[in-house]
């Protein structure tokens, strides 16, 4: 019975490549668009995620995501210091400025300012200089991203050394750095605290963030909550803050309904593309079902035929759209707009959770055809 069901199948080899396309092309939009969303939002979270050494981050409670900035007193260093169970903390500048080359180029750039001490909140991962560079004066340290949308004709890397000016100021770029890219368009430029400072138009509060190191064996939310009680201010843990960066996104902007759209028509086009051509091609083979049943053939027989010959399609077409996905991210990888994209295993397992519904879909609406089929078909003309 299976080898009759599949000789059915690909005879028709036009409706055969049609239930194919359909699935295909229903996993490949799917898996590719839900993949870009959670690279997308990823990236309004890298800031908070690039800092492996903190395990709380303390703001002003009115912040809200990460790329909302409200500055701290710098009394608040202190006081976030003094709290029981605080190894450490570092304080951390975020905010915007010109950088202006010497031929000319200007472009906005968003600066972190690290602590000068401890360099925490500084790239590890070097393509071009080295944690040293941003204890030279004057530095300024960009990641290869931000490098390459400042200097697009020009190898990245051959740009250390390079003089500019923020805010009237000489600056020195003294290495490139390999960071998550960020949500945030601009280039990315790190300098250390006290110098990022010096860049940036003076203001009364110059701190955004104050970093904490928990000691060891103290909890990391009850620490935040005892931050928070003695010092009036917002104290999260970095995966707290990092969901709420993404949360901000998620309910602020159109985001996830724009991509949501995209996923659901994938959806609906699949179905309705796969159900329709499973659909039209039993009832062109009408009559070789009522021959079988002629024969003696069950309706549970007929049942697994279908489910073999929709099973068929459906791992084919499952296959092909998710090579396909893979090869577009592996075909967009190291394009600048793209960057961190790529195709999560949860992806794969949910996409084919979809795509197993399409094919269900498209079983139960041609099977209860079969189930009517009267043997005598194959007699009459």
């Amino acid at each position: 019975m299976r080898s009759v069901a599949l000789k059915m199948l690909l005879g028709d080899s036009a409706k055969y490549l049609a239930l194919v396309f359909g699935v295909a092309f229903a996993t490949l939009l799917m898996s590719q668009q839900v993949s870009i969303f959670i690279g997308l939002m990823t990236r309004t979270a890298n800031q908070v995620l690039d800092v492996r050494e903190a395990d709380i981050w303390v703001m002003d409670p009115r912040v809200r995501y990460v790329d909302e900035v409200e500055p701290l007193p710098d009394a608040a260093l202190g006081r976030v210091r003094s709290v029981e169970g605080v190894e450490w903390a570092a304080p951390l500048f975020k905010g915007n400025a010109i950088f202006r080359t010497r031929d000319g180029l200007i472009n906005q750039i968003n600066i972190l300012g690290v602590d000068d001490e401890t360099l925490v909140g500084a790239p590890r991962e070097w393509l071009a200089g080295d944690l040293e560079a941003l204890r030279q004066p004057n530095s300024i340290v960009f990641d290869r991203e931000g490098a390459t949308l400042i200097w697009p004709d020009d190898d990245p890397l051959s740009k250390v050394g390079t003089e500019a000016e923020i805010n009237d100021r000489r600056v020195v770029v003294t290495g490139i750095a390999n960071t998550a890219p960020s949500f945030i368009t601009f280039p990315l430029a790190y300098a250390r605290y006290s110098e990022a400072i010096r860049f940036t138009p003076p203001q009364r509060n110059k701190m955004s963030f104050v970093l904490v190191r928990a000691r060891d064996g103290v909890d990391h939310k009850a620490l935040a909550e005892r931050i928070e009680a003695q010092t009036g201010y917002q104290a999260l843990t970095w995966d707290s803050f990092a969901w709420r960066s993404v949360q901000y996104y998620l309910t602020r902007t159109g985001i996830p309904v724009n991509f949501g759209i995209t996923v659901m028509l994938g959806f609906i086009v699949g179905a309705a593309v796969t159900a329709q051509t499973f659909y039209l091609f039993v009832i062109e083979n009408l009559r070789q079902f009522g021959a079988l049943k002629a024969i003696g053939a069950t309706n549970g027989q007929i049942t697994g035929m279908v489910l073999l010959q929709a099973g068929v399609v459906g791992l084919i077409g499952y296959g092909l759209g998710m090579g396909g996905a893979a090869a577009f991210f592996t075909f967009v990888r190291g394009t600048a707009a793209l960057e961190g994209f790529y195709l999560p295993w949860q992806v794969l397992v949910g996409t084919g959770v979809v795509v197993f519904l399409i094919i269900l879909i498209s079983v139960l609406g041609s099977l209860t055809k079969v189930y009517r089929v009267d043997p005598a078909i194959v007699f009459r003309g």
